[in-house]
């Protein structure tokens, strides 16, 4: 080990010049890394009904185009991030930064919707590997005086993220650069990942955790089985008419659950390292919160995927027009979001996220009456009132709501709850859009005349936005077995993985 790893093991700043450039450089690189992921998950939406326009995609197919994303990145998260404290996170972001540019490529050549979803499935694999080293990367390299700047400068990305997004794939749509229509959304991701993957190679420090947990796959595959199981029937079973081998395969998941726990519990008496560390369910805060991420996250499942195909293929709406629509709701989320932490929950704890949830459920109840008064011929700014209202009270929940579920978790275990926070809120997000051939597509009926395809759209919509408003109330009953003060950057929050063990620099 060098003197300036040394150093930086020791929670110091590095004393040369060179190694202060070397970690700003270092920082650029997972920034720019994360700023992709995020830009990915929200650019693919507003892309959906040119891909199935231009590929000819079913609509189970195109479900599966974005939930194939959000499962295999979910099921990959914990060990993926458990990856990188074996064999380094360095080594652990190339290897995931470099599979994703390959599958995004492998998306934007892609020869049909059946190699398409292939592609994104891989593409979410290698999100696992790569999204859980970017906060061990910034721990490892900032000394702790530094970071509460650079975790600013992390917020503002993924704000910039959220806003650019559906933004950069409208424009992208719309532009049919080279007449490659929708591909050039996965393949702007080309020059930035390998950039990145070559800049990384040379700025990046290896680093690990000197005590890593074990791997555990056979959690990871029961996990993936289960949801299979669960998604697979649902958003295929309307177009095959609800067969019975569908009931049989999503009841069959409650067994491959419960086969995961009883896997689990043993594992964890085995050798302490299981993926899901069932003790910290007998925190009440933790349980409810891990259920309110969960069913947030099939609020924002549903609502995001049936927004764009009811503003694009309901009311005609061009990529661009549709993404320019959403920067309202964008901008609100932003700005609540560094409200409700800086202000608001340090003053009235847990009753923020309770207000956001009544609030965002207000504006989906506005936009459902917009959508029946106006009809077709509703207009971008009608939309902008309900979509500021659903933005704020977004906002409110999205910042303090990790923090509120992790005040009452134990310290040691505070790198495994973060990590599962972040898991089931893919997982539901996953099954929300499973659910949208059912709460969606399974009003909008089949083989629709061209003068029927508005009108059912905008039907199916309304009926959509009624499942997200009754699931926020249930969110918003969930929110009371949260702490009344919830704790503001405990240890389980961004950093939290570091409080548990200090990152170990390697040569």
């Amino acid at each position: 080990m060098t003197s300036t790893e040394q150093t930086l093991s020791a929670g110091r700043a590095p004393a040369r010049p060179a190694a202060d450039r070397r970690r700003w450089f270092a920082l650029a690189i997972v920034m720019a890394a994360a700023f992709m992921d995020l830009v990915d998950v929200t650019i693919v939406n507003i892309a959906i009904p040119s891909i199935q326009k231009d590929a000819g995609a079913s609509l189970g197919q195109i479900q599966w185009i974005t939930a194939g994303y959000a499962l295999a990145f979910a099921a990959g998260l914990i060990t993926g991030g458990r990856l990188g404290d074996i064999h380094g996170r360095r080594k652990l972001f190339l290897l995931g930064i470099g599979g994703f540019t390959l599958a995004s490529a492998l998306c934007g050549f892609a020869a049909n919707p059946e190699m398409l979803v292939a592609s994104r499935i891989l593409q979410g694999g290698m999100a696992a590997l790569m999204v859980p080293q970017v906060l061990s990367i910034v721990h490892a390299t900032f000394p702790a005086h530094e970071r509460g700047k650079v975790f600013g400068l992390f917020g503002a990305v993924v704000g910039l993220g959220a806003v650019s997004g559906p933004l950069l794939g409208a424009l992208l749509t719309e532009w049919n650069l080279f007449g490659l229509e929708w591909r050039p959304i996965f393949l702007i991701n080309l020059p930035v990942g390998v950039v990145a993957f070559l800049l990384g190679r040379r700025f990046i420090t290896e680093s690990r955790a000197p005590k890593a947990l074990k791997l555990d796959l056979v959690g990871v595959a029961l996990v993936t089985l289960g949801l299979l199981m669960l998604l697979y029937p649902l958003t295929r079973g309307r177009e095959l008419g609800w067969p019975l081998w569908g009931y049989v395969c999503m009841a069959g998941a409650l067994g491959v659950f419960a086969a995961l726990v009883a896997y689990e519990r043993r594992k964890a008496a085995r050798d302490g390292s299981p993926l899901i560390e069932l003790s910290l369910f007998r925190v009440k805060s933790f349980a409810a919160g891990i259920a309110v991420q969960t069913v947030f996250g099939v609020t924002l499942g549903i609502f995001f995927l049936v927004w764009t195909l009811y503003m694009q293929i309901g009311l005609g709406w061009s990529p661009l027009r549709a993404g320019l629509t959403g920067v309202p709701f964008s901008l609100a989320v932003s700005t609540a979001a560094g409200m409700s932490v800086q202000k608001l929950v340090p003053r009235f704890g847990r009753k923020v996220l309770r207000s956001g949830a009544l609030l965002m459920a207000a504006g989906v109840l506005l936009y459902i009456w917009e959508s029946h008064r106006y009809g077709l011929a509703i207009a971008s700014w009608q939309m902008a009132l309900p979509l500021v209202v659903m933005g704020a009270g977004m906002g409110l929940i999205v910042a303090p709501l990790t923090d509120a579920v992790l005040s009452e978790v134990p310290r040691e275990h505070a790198g495994s709850a973060s990590g599962l926070i972040n898991t089931v809120q893919q997982m539901g997000n996953a099954l929300g859009l499973g659910l949208v051939s059912v709460v969606f597509f399974g009003v909008i009926g089949d083989r629709l005349t061209p003068a029927q395809v508005g009108p059912a759209f905008v039907n199916g919509f309304q009926h959509a936005l009624w499942w997200v408003a009754g699931i926020l109330g249930a969110i918003f009953l969930l929110m009371s077995a949260l702490p009344k003060r919830p704790a503001q950057h405990v240890e389980g929050s961004a950093d939290a993985p570091a409080a548990e063990k200090e990152p170990e620099l390697v040569a």
